[in-house]
């Protein structure tokens, strides 16, 4: 599996939904980011993470 940091998780799933882009699952949220799971053209799972800077700080 793949991890990707993105800035704007939400943002990114809507624009990722809109073009046909298979959702795992549901979004997930901790106190420390938020996750979400996509499939790539080949099937392969890609992981989304939104971190929570301030808990890094």
């Amino acid at each position: 599996m793949q991890n990707f940091r993105v800035h704007d998780l939400d943002g990114l799933l809507t624009v990722l939904k809109a073009e046909g882009v298979t959702l795992v699952g549901e979004p997930e949220s901790y106190d420390y980011g938020k996750f979400a799971w996509i499939l790539d053209p080949e099937g392969n799972k890609i992981e989304l993470w939104q971190p929570n800077d301030n808990i890094f700080l």
